[in-house]
């Protein structure tokens, strides 16, 4: 019989992390452990509000998990059953088949990633994101944390001061910029007038200005566009791909989101099979959390993985930055 433990993980965070949506200081995160009491393996969920996770949601569908036999399982077979007929959250599914996973390949002395049919991870650059902020901050806060040092930056933006923010910080960095509306814009309209007004030479492309419920205007808006739109809340655990193509350049495929590495597999695959552009990209997560993405991260075209560098004290320490690139530890 095999032991698992949930513990949760109270994240101080360096900086009130600000988005469209909302803002946090802290962020509650969970660990998950399972032993035979040889080898052990550990995953991490990071609960979304956007996606209804909330920590006590994760928690009773822990519970319901472990009487459902989840100290039972023998194989990944059977681990996949019992997430089938009792599906958790994304995250919480994430955390339980990664832990399993990681138990399993210590186990039986194979490499996470051969296991996952990927490349050996080896280092890997990811752009630095930057909170929501009124944009006379923007330079200061880019030279006060060194933030040149990544080759591209990240801005959090709604409607009301995304072209502020972006003019701010391109005086501030020669480094091209990401920009994440985070579904704040309603109107395509005035999207479109936003995107208009951005140089597609220094911007490299522009994730979900719209809610994922807005498909014909993201569709519309795909045939005229300067910059091109990569999904982001329009891909969770399922996405229908033939409808995504004609709204988006490409996709941000999250492993919290896809609900474990084997989904983000498949994902992955789909997107590449509909000839889009996919990014590997994070919650707010320990080392953990990153270390797993960076199991997949050579696969995909462009990295957002920098969650970890935005928490106070990073319990885990597996994987480390230096100069804007990431290192396995």
């Amino acid at each position: 019989m095999l032991t698992w433990r949930i513990e949760a993980l109270h994240l101080k965070l360096k900086y009130t992390w600000k988005i469209a949506r909302n803002a946090s200081d802290e962020k509650l995160n969970f660990l998950v452990q399972v032993t035979d009491g040889t080898f052990s393996g550990f995953g991490e969920a990071a609960p979304n509000i956007r996606y209804g996770e909330t920590p006590e949601l994760l928690l009773q569908q822990y519970q319901v998990l472990l009487m459902a036999g989840l100290a039972g399982m023998k194989s990944m077979e059977d681990l996949l059953q019992l997430l089938q007929e009792h599906p958790p959250v994304n995250a919480l599914r994430f955390a339980v088949e990664s832990a399993y996973l990681h138990y399993f390949c210590q186990h039986k002395n194979i490499a996470v990633h051969q296991l996952l049919g990927q490349r050996p991870p080896g280092q890997q650059a990811t752009c630095y994101s930057l909170p929501m902020m009124e944009a006379g901050q923007v330079q200061e806060f880019i030279q006060a944390n060194n933030l040149n040092r990544f080759q591209s930056l990240k801005l959090k933006v709604n409607q009301e001061n995304g072209l502020d923010l972006v003019q701010e910080a391109l005086k501030a960095t020669h480094r091209k910029i990401v920009i994440d509306g985070n579904e704040s814009w309603q109107n395509p309209d005035e999207l479109m007038t936003f995107l208009t007004a951005l140089d597609p030479a220094q911007v490299l492309f522009v994730e979900q200005p719209m809610p994922a419920s807005h498909a014909a205007a993201y569709a519309h808006l795909k045939e005229t566009t300067p910059i091109p739109l990569v999904a982001d809340e329009s891909v969770t655990d399922t996405a229908d791909f033939e409808l995504l193509r004609t709204e988006f350049h490409g996709v941000n495929i999250k492993l919290m989101k896809a609900g474990g590495y084997l989904n983000a597999v498949r994902l992955l695959k789909e997107a590449r099979k509909h000839g889009m552009m996919a990014m590997i990209g994070c919650m707010v997560e320990t080392s953990l959390g990153i270390w797993s993405a960076m199991q997949l991260s050579s696969a995909f075209d462009f990295a957002d993985l920098d969650g970890f560098l935005i928490i106070e004290e990073e319990p885990f320490q597996l994987v480390r930055e230096q100069d804007g690139v990431l290192f396995l530890k």
